[in-house]
């Protein structure tokens, strides 16, 4: 299959130009020979033919009787077969190739354009071109010359003519073929431009209008899957800023009537509300500015050790209250990273609270290991693990893995791997996560090693 654009459009003009090539030749070459044969019987040595002509009428006891039969068995005279009108000396047509002349009277004002047959210096009989001895039909002032010209030009013009007929039917044919895509594109554009996402179109070719079209086939199924996933985050949106407002709201209005009693479990109740609140708003403007491409990083080279013991030291407290055990493992040789390290160091603290929070008396292991070109950092737990078919999404925004215990206490958004994953492709890098329920999750991040290996 051919998979180039430009290929199929030098093909097809080459067939197109072929065509039109062989069909002028083809139509050129008989329109040619048959006026050449008429230029020959006009213009060729008139002893010659009269000649021949003579022989045959002294052979045949001085009569023109079999003519006919005779020029349709002479090789050497076959084209005059076709060309050739022969009246007798009564300038009667005795023979004429095209049907019901014969015995109708030749056009006496044309004989001197005749080839006369002479027999004892008498005329016995006159060779006309076909056409010109017929009355009604004859070509004055025509030269044999001017008449084979005219008929080549005559020629190569109705060849041309019907060349183009065949390059424009062929034209159509192809132009129609190659733009189909084209329009089904422009179709489905429109489409999306009212706001249908998802519209597909066919891709039966692989050249660069069917790379297109597949391109064109991804981004609209990306623009509808990024449609529903903002209308999803827009209700989630409403619904984890309704869940607060509504406690903040209807404590307060209790401690306004006086039907509640400030306590200091209820004032420590409101402010976790409020800081939940504001982490949310906090995560929101972090992803609006990852999105819009402003998210400002203030790098610095740092032992990525360094980076898995200050998040491992933050939590340690928590693991123990949970008879987790926190290690980390790296080596001292770890290639230095250029990190914006406040944001980097809240990137683990969120996949190191994750571990805590699905994990229980098992174990938390940050590690750390050099790859080519890259620096490769772990965090894995032992926890109950992420069920296959929500692995894929666990990187969406306001997805919660275990929606029944999202508010335990602690401020969660549901973007905190949204945001992690921000950062880390801010950072050039990539990050992942494989899972087995039951045995725990490993997260995986991978980042550049810094080109200066001097660490501030």
């Amino acid at each position: 299959m051919i998979r180039s654009l430009a290929v199929k459009l030098t093909l097809a003009f080459l067939a197109v130009g072929i065509s039109g090539s062989l069909l002028v030749a083809a139509i050129s070459a008989q329109r040619t020979r048959l006026a050449f044969d008429r230029f020959v019987s006009q213009n060729s040595d008139n002893s010659v033919v009269a000649v021949l002509l003579l022989g045959f009428y002294e052979e045949n006891e001085y009569s023109w009787e079999g003519i006919e039969q005779w020029l349709n068995e002479e090789p050497s005279l076959s084209f005059l077969s076709r060309l050739i009108v022969l009246a007798d000396s009564n300038h009667k047509i005795i023979y004429s190739p095209e049907p019901g002349q014969v015995g109708r009277e030749a056009d006496a004002s044309d004989s001197g354009g005749g080839i006369s047959v002479i027999h004892d210096d008498e005329l016995v009989g006159t060779a006309y071109l076909s056409g010109s001895a017929i009355p009604g039909e004859s070509l004055p002032g025509f030269s044999p010359e001017s008449f084979f010209l005219y008929s080549v030009n005559q020629a190569t013009v109705l060849a041309a003519i019907i060349a183009g007929l065949l390059a424009l039917a062929l034209g159509i044919l192809l132009s129609r073929a190659l733009t189909r895509p084209l329009r089904q594109l422009t179709l489905a554009t429109q489409e999306m431009a009212a706001g249908q996402f998802g519209k597909q179109v066919d891709t039966p070719s692989q050249d660069e209008i069917g790379k297109l079209a597949t391109a064109f086939n991804r981004m609209s199924k990306d623009l509808a899957q990024a449609s529903g996933l903002r209308r999803q985050m827009t209700a989630d949106i409403a619904h984890d800023l309704r869940t607060p407002l509504t406690i903040l709201r209807g404590y307060t209005e209790g401690l306004r009537d006086g039907s509640i009693k400030g306590e200091e479990e209820l004032y420590e109740l409101l402010h976790l509300e409020v800081v939940h609140l504001q982490h949310m708003v906090e995560d929101l403007r972090t992803l609006s500015l990852a999105d819009a491409g402003e998210l400002t990083l203030s790098c610095r080279v740092i032992d990525p050790k360094a980076l898995l013991e200050r998040a491992g030291l933050a939590h340690v407290v928590s693991a123990r209250q949970k008879n987790n055990s926190m290690e980390v493992v790296a080596p001292d040789t770890l290639p230095s990273v250029s990190v914006d390290v406040e944001r980097m160091t809240q990137v683990l603290d969120n996949l190191v609270a994750n571990a805590l929070r699905f994990t229980t008396e098992g174990e938390i292991v940050l590690s750390g290991t050099n790859q080519d070109g890259t620096v490769t950092l772990h965090v894995a737990d032992s926890g109950t693990g992420i069920p296959p078919e929500e692995l894929d999404h666990i990187f969406d925004r306001f997805y919660k893995v275990d929606r029944s215990r999202h508010r335990d206490g602690q401020a969660q958004s549901g973007l905190g791997l949204a945001i992690a994953k921000a950062i880390v492709e801010a950072h050039d890098g990539t990050i992942s996560a494989e899972s087995t329920p039951g045995e725990g999750t490993r997260f995986t991040i991978q980042l550049p090693k810094s080109p200066n290996p001097q660490i501030s």
